[in-house]
C-alpha cells in the first residue's frame, strides 16, 4: 500500500489555527528580509567610501598631531618616546616615524629670479614613509646645496597667491630648476648659508623636507640640540579608516586631517545604523520562530489522538518528524527567496540611485547576501526539526 504523506500531514493539521502559521511566516519574511537587506547595505557602503586612490605598497600614511585645547594650549604638546612607542604597540599600526624640525631659524630667498624671502621651517623624517625617494636627496657634510622635497600643496597655495603679489607663477617642472638661497641662524648669532634645489615634490606631506642627516647636523651645530620631541608623526597603517584607529586617536586625543578619515567617520555612522537594522531583524525573525513554535505546539497538542493512531499502526516518531519538516521546509525556502527577490529589487535601486559615486558597483546583490540566507533556510529547518521531534517523543 503506498503510502500519501501529503494526506497524512494534512490530516494532522485540520482544524488548527492557521493565523499563528500566517503570522509567523509574515513575520520571518519581515525579519529575512530586513537582514539581507543590512547586509547588502553593509556591502554597499565599504564600497561607496572606500577612497578612489590607489594606495602605495598597500598601505596609508597619516599626519598625526596632538589636539590643542583651551586646557593645554600653554603646556609643552610634543611627543615623547613613550607616546611613540604606544602608538606603534597598536596592532592597527605598521609603523611610526617622528618629523624631526629644525631647532634653528631658517630663511629662504630665490634671488632676483623670484624677488620673494620668507622665514622658512625644515623637517625631516626617515626615508620609507616617502613616496618619492630621488637618488640625489642625500646629503654629507661640507656639502654646499641641500636638496629638497616640497609639498605640491605648498606649490599650488603660492601658485594662487603669487600674481596679485606680482611674483611669476611656477610649474612643477620649472620648480626643480629654480635657485633657492637658505640661510641658517643659531641661537648664538651663528649664520650658515646653503643652495637649496628642489628635487621633488609631495603630495603626501605639507611641509620642506631635507634629508635626515642635513637636519642633525644643522641642529646639533646651529642649536647644539639633536633629539626633540616631535610636534608630529607620520602613521603607517593598512587602512586610514579603520574604526579601531579612528578610536585609539580620538581617546588619546590625537588630531588627524579630517579628509584623510572622512570616509572612515561615515563609515562608523552608517555601520551603526545598519548593525542596529540588522539587530533588529534578527529580533524580529527570533519573534517569527517562536510564533511559529506555538503554531507547532498547538498542530501536535491537538493532533494527540491521531498522532498516537499513526504511532499504533506503525509510523515511528523520528518517521512522523521527517513527515512534518519536509512538510515545511519548502514553506521556509519560499519566504527566504521571496526576501532575496526583495532584497535584489532594493539593491537594483541602490545601484541606479548612486550610479556615479562607484565605479565598481554591481546591480545583483552579493554572494554572501545569498550564503546567509541559505543559512537562514538551514537554521529554519533545523529548528523546526528539533523542536518537532522533542514534542513527538515526549508523546511516545
Amino acid at each position: 500500500m503506498k503510502i500519501n504523506y501529503k494526506h497524512i500531514v494534512s490530516f494532522l493539521e485540520s482544524g488548527n489555527n492557521k493565523a499563528s502559521r500566517i503570522t509567523g511566516f509574515v513575520g520571518l519574511l519581515i525579519g529575512c528580509t530586513l537582514l539581507l537587506c543590512s547586509l547588502q547595505m553593509y556591502l554597499n557602503i565599504n564600497e561607496l567610501v572606500k577612497p578612489k586612490e590607489q594606495k602605495k605598497n598597500g598601505y596609508d600614511f597619516i599626519s598625526v598631531t596632538k589636539s590643542i585645547t583651551n586646557e593645554n594650549m600653554g603646556k609643552d604638546n610634543r611627543f615623547t618616546k613613550d607616546d611613540i612607542e604606544l602608538i606603534k604597540k597598536q596592532t592597527f599600526v605598521t609603523g611610526a616615524a617622528p618629523l624631526q624640525g629644525n631647532q634653528f631659524r631658517a630663511k629662504a630667498s630665490a634671488g632676483d629670479v623670484i624677488p620673494f624671502s620668507t622665514e622658512l621651517f625644515l623637517e625631516s623624517i626617515q626615508d620609507d614613509f616617502l613616496e618619492t625617494l630621488p637618488a640625489s636627496f642625500t646629503w654629507e657634510p661640507g656639502q654646499q646645496t641641500v636638496p629638497i622635497i616640497f609639498s605640491a600643496d605648498f606649490l599650488e597655495l603660492y601658485n594662487v597667491f603669487a600674481p596679485a603679489q606680482g611674483l611669476p607663477q611656477i610649474s612643477e617642472q620649472s620648480i626643480q630648476s629654480v635657485s633657492i638661497f637658505i640661510d641658517c641662524y643659531g641661537p648664538s648669532g651663528v649664520k650658515l648659508s646653503f643652495k637649496g634645489q628642489v628635487v621633488a615634490l609631495s603630495n603626501r606631506i605639507n611641509s620642506v623636507l631635507v634629508p635626515e642627516q642635513f637636519l642633525q647636523w644643522a641642529n646639533q651645530t646651529l642649536a647644539e640640540s639633536v633629539n626633540e620631541n616631535p610636534s608630529r608623526i607620520f602613521i603607517k597603517t593598512a587602512d586610514a579608516n579603520n574604526p579601531e584607529l579612528l578610536g585609539f586617536l580620538k581617546t588619546n586625543g590625537l588630531h588627524v586631517n579630517k579628509d584623510i578619515t572622512k570616509f572612515g567617520r561615515v563609515k562608523q555612522i552608517l555601520q551603526a545604523v545598519i548593525a542596529g537594522l540588522g539587530g533588529f531583524a534578527i529580533m524580529v525573525i527570533l519573534l517569527a520562530m517562536m510564533i511559529f513554535s506555538f503554531y507547532i505546539q498547538l498542530v501536535i497538542a491537538r493532533s494527540k489522538d491521531n498522532l498516537t493512531l499513526l504511532q499504533t499502526i506503525g509510523y515511528s516518531p523520528k518517521m512522523l518528524t521527517n513527515l512534518m519538516s519536509k512538510k515545511w521546509l519548502p514553506m521556509f525556502a519560499s519566504v527566504i527567496g521571496l526576501s532575496i527577490i526583495i532584497t535584489q529589487i532594493i539593491q537594483y535601486i541602490f545601484y541606479r540611485s548612486t550610479q556615479g559615486l562607484s565605479t565598481e558597483a554591481n546591480v545583483f546583490i552579493s554572494i554572501w547576501v545569498l550564503l546567509v540566507a541559505a543559512l537562514l533556510v538551514g537554521m529554519c529547518w533545523l529548528i523546526n526539526y528539533k523542536l518537532v521531534k522533542r514534542l513527538l517523543y515526549k508523546l511516545h
